[in-house]
């Protein structure tokens, strides 16, 4: 039998990790280093993460705070915050920027509680991707008579009561950053 249960879960474990990585990029109205994770600045000839260019660091919980290394990337740095659609816009004050965070207002709120939810089902079909790579590759062993048909339904229900409880964890994650977005 090919099936390796422990990968399954990896895979699963993968898709959470990416969806609390996803999330820890909203903005919750709080400064959070991870907030620029996903900006990309025009350097070197190449598009690279903003903490490949510059030092990210929390000042206080409005403040945000990079430091550029090379004094030529700081404008492109300034430009691709200002474009990355998060709604912030850098002070720069030689080779630092400074970027307050904004308090957020109700819709705004909404808003990023609606972002939250996509990333969570990106997160839940994905965990459906992988369990159905594993029911597929219990039927293959089944129809290849490699196990019983009771072993494959054993293997079937293990999987899907993985699938179940990644599901459960992916909903909890998703709710607490919701609440935390909510918070004002």
């Amino acid at each position: 039998m090919s099936l390796n249960k422990k990968d399954l879960e990896r895979r699963m474990d993968g898709a959470i990790t990416s969806l609390q990585s996803d999330l820890a990029g909203l903005r919750t109205g709080r400064a959070s280093v991870n907030l620029l994770d996903s900006v990309m600045v025009p350097a070197y000839g190449s598009e690279v993460p903003l903490n490949q260019v510059g030092s990210v660091s929390v000042l206080d919980a409005r403040t945000i705070a990079v430091n550029i290394w090379d004094k030529s990337v700081v404008g492109a740095a300034d430009k691709a915050i200002r474009e990355s659609g998060l709604g912030l816009n850098p002070v720069t004050d030689g080779t630092n920027l400074r970027i307050p965070i904004p308090v957020l207002n109700e819709e705004r709120r909404v808003e990023l509680t609606k972002v939250a939810g996509k990333y969570a089902e990106q997160a839940r079909v994905a965990v459906r991707n992988v369990r159905r790579d594993g029911m597929d590759e219990i039927k293959k062993s089944e129809k290849d008579g490699e196990i019983s048909e009771d072993a494959a339904r054993g293997l079937a229900d293990d999987v899907q009561k993985m699938t179940d409880a990644h599901i459960a964890r992916v909903d909890e994650v998703v709710k607490n950053k919701e609440a935390e977005i909510m918070q004002v």
